[in-house]
C-alpha cells in the first residue's frame, strides 16, 4: 500500500475531503435543479470541475479556523 509522509495529512486531508464533498454535492444540486436525463453527466461534470477548487481552497484556507472552534466548543 502507497504510504504518504505524514507532514502531508493537511494536504491530502484537504484533496480527499473536497473531492468528496464536491462529488456529492454538485451531483446533488444538478439533480435537483436540472433532473436526470441525457445531458446531466455533462452537467455535472461542468459543476464539479467548478466546484472542486473553490471547496480544496476553502478547506486549506478555513479547517485550522473550524478546528480551533470546536476544540473551544467542546472542551471541559
Amino acid at each position: 500500500m502507497l504510504k504518504i509522509s505524514p507532514r502531508y495529512t493537511p494536504l491530502l486531508f484537504a484533496v480527499l475531503m473536497s473531492l468528496l464533498m464536491s462529488i456529492i454535492m454538485t451531483c446533488f444540486i444538478t439533480y435537483i435543479n436540472t433532473g436526470l436525463d441525457s445531458g446531466f453527466p455533462n452537467r455535472w461534470l461542468h459543476a464539479f470541475l467548478l466546484a472542486w477548487p473553490l471547496a480544496f481552497t476553502c478547506i486549506l484556507l478555513f479547517a485550522g479556523r473550524v478546528r480551533r472552534v470546536v476544540a473551544l466548543l467542546t472542551s471541559g
